[in-house]
């Protein structure tokens, strides 16, 4: 039985083991039927840390799973925006490290246990750490498409431990598209310090922002284990950015800061079909 197939199944024992330098953080955002197997999956870890969930959009529906499941709740004033309310959520943590988690997907409940020993694992404490992931549907089926297959080649680099802190090579990850999935990041906040998302993007503020830690000092640790699904659907905020053309718009201003506009005009060909996956 797959760790997702347990999600119906009794929580687990609280484990013993309780890693007090992390908070995950859930980003809520209006009424969305997945967020509470989000919570779920979050309240499972076999090692425990703080939960927060900040809203712009309050409402019963988040206000319920959070009394549910004992969450505190923090509310942000003002227009709800991506860049705000995940620096809302970011700035929310007062530990160490935090995990900005959204509300569609789902983690493994060994995603805090296996992050933590990886960044034990580095004699400087790394910047970030990274896992892999695997995409879902709508309705939790695990499948596997181009795209997810070349993003994991190009992470391949983080692999090697003397590697992960060097600057060009950090960037080359990121060159052929964004090889990251932010709700698999969490940020060490010593080391990058309050609302870290400055970027103007308005759907691509994930791989701008991670194009800039790439320029910064600091290791990403990297774990090739699975350790998110990543939920594709019609609902989803990448369908509506797909629809109004701003991804495209994006896509084609991130890849400038990598390559000539010819180069670009050629990626841009092929990086498109992967829209294809929300439809």
């Amino acid at each position: 039985m797959s760790w997702t197939e347990t999600l119906d199944k009794k929580q687990a024992d609280a484990s013993a083991r309780t890693f007090t330098d992390h908070t995950f953080v859930i980003c809520a955002y209006k009424e969305s039927e997945y967020l509470e197997t989000c919570i779920r999956s979050i309240m499972r870890q076999t090692v425990t840390s703080f939960v927060l969930m900040v809203t712009s959009t309050p409402n019963e529906h988040i206000r319920g799973l959070a009394r549910k499941y004992g969450i505190p709740l923090i509310v942000r004033e003002g227009q709800s925006n991506i860049k705000d309310d995940w620096n809302a959520a970011y700035d929310a943590a007062a530990t160490k490290w935090v995990t900005v988690a959204h509300q569609d997907d789902i983690y493994s409940k060994k995603y805090l246990e296996v992050m933590h020993e990886t960044v034990t694992k580095y004699k400087a404490s790394p910047m970030a750490f990274v896992s892999d992931y695997r995409p879902v549907d709508a309705d939790g089926n695990h499948f596997e498409n181009a795209n997810s297959r070349i993003r994991r080649l190009l992470r391949t680099p983080l692999r090697i431990k003397s590697l992960s802190d060097v600057k060009v090579v950090k960037k080359a990850i990121l060159a052929l598209g964004n090889s990251i999935c932010c709700p698999a990041v969490t940020y060490n906040k010593e080391m990058l310090g309050d609302s870290y998302f400055t970027s103007d993007k308005s759907f691509n503020i994930d791989w701008d922002t991670f194009l800039k830690m790439a320029g910064e000092k600091g290791a990403w640790a990297y774990s090739p284990k699975i350790l998110l699904l990543y939920r594709m659907h019609k609902d989803a905020t990448s369908k509506e950015f797909i629809d109004d053309g701003g991804r495209a718009k994006e896509d084609r201003e991130m890849f400038l800061k990598f390559w000539p506009k010819p180069v670009v005009d050629v990626l841009m060909k092929f990086y498109t079909k992967a829209y294809d996956a929300y439809k």
